[in-house]
């Protein structure tokens, strides 16, 4: 499958778009604002329908931009005609007071298409401006070997596709788009299948998954040191990651040097609780990967405005 985390920004988000019921958000969107048939009552009776006019989206925070390449789906649900014109790039940094894009087309449309837009960038780039803070605390804390930032599926219901896309906007590494794409056995897994005490449960149908094609990895979580362990003594090639979930700092740096030892050719992931204030003592540890739901989760919106001008 295509490594996402190496498309450039702009076919990346043409991937993720491209990605079944990925854009539905859009046409939600138009529906839950406008209406059937599709309305704006302050607009039609304040606004000539015939008016024109320019608009700056801008920004009132500084931060991470993401979300620009959503706007023409946008417009072209909640302002057919209007012409969008970006003054900067998904996840370029911006100051206070930077125009991020200009629109020019219907008055109706463009007031139609305010709040929705607004939303929409506000969102994106908060995660982005919130993933860029992580990937900046990592790099100073492991300055050499920074671990990769990654998502997880923590995400709001309907925008997993732009979110994700924003989290890239932000420098992280985006981790499987959904259930589909990548195996994580996790600690219910196991459970389910008798193999939490025996990880040689896992080598069979784990391995004919891997036969079967179309995983862009296959990672395993673990609880335990005792775990980590036994999934380092699994067969060469079966699994790609392991992830390490809620382990303390001393823990990971054993757990690290447990696969530095074994040479076993495994990524290690951190995961559980996450903070900013935390990911750089994680990161000192020594692992590739850090997994942090909180990138989506909890991201606070960055402030964007928009002006007619």
């Amino acid at each position: 499958m295509r490594d996402l985390n190496a498309l450039p920004l702009p076919e990346l988000f043409a991937v993720l778009a491209a990605l079944p019921g990925a854009m539905a958000w859009a046409e939600a969107a138009a529906l839950e604002d406008l209406g059937v048939p599709p309305r704006d009552a302050t607009s039609e009776a304040l606004i000539d329908e015939r008016a024109q006019c320019a608009a700056a989206v801008v920004a009132r925070q500084a931060g991470v931009v993401a979300g620009l390449a959503a706007l023409p789906a946008l417009a072209t649900r909640l302002a057919p005609g209007c012409d969008i014109k970006t003054r900067v790039q998904d996840g370029d940094r911006v100051g206070v007071g930077a125009e991020l894009a200009r629109l020019v087309g219907p008055t109706r449309g463009i007031l139609a298409l305010e709040r929705t837009c607004l939303n929409m960038l506000g969102r994106l780039s908060g995660i982005a401006t919130r993933t860029a803070g992580f990937v900046r605390r990592t790099a100073d804390a492991a300055p050499g070997r920074p671990p990769a930032v990654c998502d997880t599926r923590k995400t709001t219901p309907g925008l997993r596709a732009p979110e994700k896309y924003a989290v890239r906007c932000g420098g992280g590494t985006l981790h499987r788009v959904g259930l589909y794409d990548a195996m994580l056995i996790k600690d219910n897994h196991l459970r389910a299948l008798g193999a939490d005490a025996d990880l040689t449960r896992l080598i069979e149908p784990v391995g004919r998954a891997r036969r079967g094609g179309g995983l862009r990895f296959v990672e395993l979580e673990v609880d335990t040191l005792a775990q980590c362990r036994a999934a380092l003594a699994l067969p060469a090639g079966l699994i790609d990651i392991v992830l390490l979930d809620n382990f303390g700092l001393d823990a990971l740096a054993e757990a690290v040097a447990l696969r530095d030892t074994s040479g076993v050719a495994v990524l290690l992931e951190a995961s559980g609780g996450v903070t900013l204030e935390t990911v750089g003592a994680v990161a000192e540890t020594g692992v590739d990967r850090i997994s942090v739901g909180a990138l989506t989760h909890s991201a606070p919106a960055l402030d964007v405005a928009l002006e007619i001008v």
